[in-house]
């Protein structure tokens, strides 16, 4: 019989108790995100590989609140750096996490609303082989970073946006085409529409790279609006 000790160290790690454990809403108590991320990212996590999230605490300025605000906490970036012993974590978002200091997490602070400032944050980590998008949330954000980031990723990458039902009044454009609603016109018709043709001729030349984009309802019930959706690297 196993001591309990030895026990502990044989229990698998679930990343939903981890998101629970560090007060992330990734976890059980809201979204239910990180049962859909353990079942993805499970077979990476001996893996010394690059992960990027975007968007590290609730509150910013998609919420009314100044890009300068006081931060104290990094409740993702916690759960990461445990799930994932080997990997080298990023972090970026428009307020200043300087402060947090661990050998494997970089910050980079960056405004979404700058397509230029994103391609130099990028270009300043090594390629990521996860990215997940729970910056602002607004349309022309989360495009922006997918042009900029997914053709960095490796063969195989997996790049999540989060919370697709929801765009914030501070900063979404009027008539910008919601990015639920470009993911869905790929998955139905195999081509990327949006209401500005430059736009759509972009995502549109990344199809060759793309293997497979799937748009998941809230809480996984089949009834409700898009909320996460993952675009595989071919």
């Amino acid at each position: 019989m196993l001591d309990e000790g030895t026990a502990k160290k044989k229990t698998p790690i679930n990343l939903t108790d981890l998101a629970d454990r560090f007060g992330s809403d990734k976890g059980s108590t809201k979204h239910r995100y990180t049962e859909l991320y353990h079942l993805l990212f499970h077979p990476y996590r001996g893996r010394k590989i690059n992960f990027l999230e975007m968007g590290l605490l609730i509150g910013g300025p998609e919420q009314g609140n100044d890009a300068d605000r006081e931060t104290t906490d990094l409740p993702s970036i916690r759960m990461w750096l445990e799930y994932f012993p080997k990997a080298h974590i990023h972090g970026l978002d428009v307020s200043d996490f300087s402060w947090f200091d661990h050998d494997r997490f970089t910050f980079h602070r960056c405004d979404m609303d700058d397509r230029a400032a994103i391609a130099k944050s990028v270009a300043a980590m090594d390629a990521p082989d996860i990215v997940i998008d729970d910056a602002s949330h607004a349309s022309h954000h989360q495009q922006n970073a997918f042009l900029e980031i997914f053709p960095k990723l490796p063969s195989g990458g997996l790049y999540v946006i989060e919370d697709l039902r929801w765009q914030p009044d501070t900063y979404e454009v009027p008539g910008v085409t919601k990015t639920a609603a470009l993911l869905r016109s790929y998955i139905d018709t195999r081509e990327f529409q949006h209401s500005d043709p430059a736009v759509a001729a972009e995502f549109n030349a990344l199809i060759p790279e793309i293997s497979a984009c799937i748009v998941h309802p809230v809480k996984y019930q089949k009834k409700r609006r898009d909320q996460v959706a993952v675009i595989h690297k071919r």
